[in-house]
């Protein structure tokens, strides 16, 4: 679980209550057209843009932003440097045993394809083409909770600008015009809260653990690349260690 994502969001929501609770009841600024218009109109728009197998991939998108896995990079470095001097030793045949043993799938298809005896450029192109394509995938989960922050004001505009309407037909009234004011802002402010607290912090955090993903998938095509090409094991560690921080860097205790 990532508590900054959750801790993050709840202390958000709580801040904007405390606000709201200090100047009046609570109530005052809870309306259901409002909550429909904004809520439904902004999910039905997102929902336009894109085809119903990624819509139906959301819930797992959202649960992404909310676990937190920590990647173990030195454990992954000893591992490369490990399949480099047994590579060196004895051949690629011999890493073999290691296609079954690794838990994740691109770095087991990348090391079935060093055995297989396929040439470098042939692995690089099918590993590099993997990662873009897993960055595509990124991007269409990213893209929806980026739409949702922009259609969520908008449709706060839309129903700010229905209430306004309303309003304008009760000016005979001017008991009412107060308070159908009051009612007609509400969907601004829901707009904007489902945009800042909820649909583009959730797109930040999404991008960055693209970009964990992503500078994982590089290190072990890099890696896998290094030894096919027989380049030291050494040598190897080096280059994947510049560039990961310091804290994270695997230093060969041999």
């Amino acid at each position: 679980m990532d508590l900054s994502t959750i801790l993050g969001m709840l202390i958000c929501f709580l801040v904007v209550t405390f606000a709201i609770t200090i100047g009046g009841p609570l109530a005052g600024f809870i309306d259901p057209t409002s909550i429909l218009v904004v809520i439904c109109g902004s999910i039905a728009a997102v929902a336009t843009c894109y085809p119903m197998s990624t819509l139906k991939s959301f819930p797992k998108i959202f649960s992404n932003a909310l676990t937190f896995t920590p990647r173990d990079t030195k454990g992954l470095l000893e591992m490369l440097q490990t399949m480099s001097n047994r590579a060196r030793r004895e051949g690629t045949l011999s890493l073999e045993e290691f296609v079954t043993s690794i838990d994740d799938d691109f770095f087991s298809r990348g090391v079935q394809l060093v055995v297989d005896g396929h040439e470098p450029q042939a692995v690089e192109d099918i590993l590099y083409l993997e990662i873009s394509k897993i960055e595509e995938r990124h991007k269409l989960g990213i893209g929806m909770f980026d739409d949702l922050a922009l259609l969520a004001p908008a449709f706060g505009m839309i129903g700010t600008l229905i209430g306004l309407v309303h309003m304008l037909g009760q000016l005979d009234d001017p008991t009412k015009i107060g308070p159908s004011m009051a009612v007609a802002l509400l969907t601004t402010l829901y707009g904007s809260l489902i945009s800042n607290i909820f649909a583009l912090p959730i797109a930040k955090k999404l991008q960055f653990r693209s970009n964990e993903e992503l500078q994982e998938k590089e290190m072990i095509a890099q890696g896998i690349l290094s030894i096919l090409n027989r380049e030291s094991p050494r040598f190897l560690v080096e280059r994947l260690n510049v560039q990961l921080a310091p804290s994270d860097r695997f230093v060969d205790a041999s």
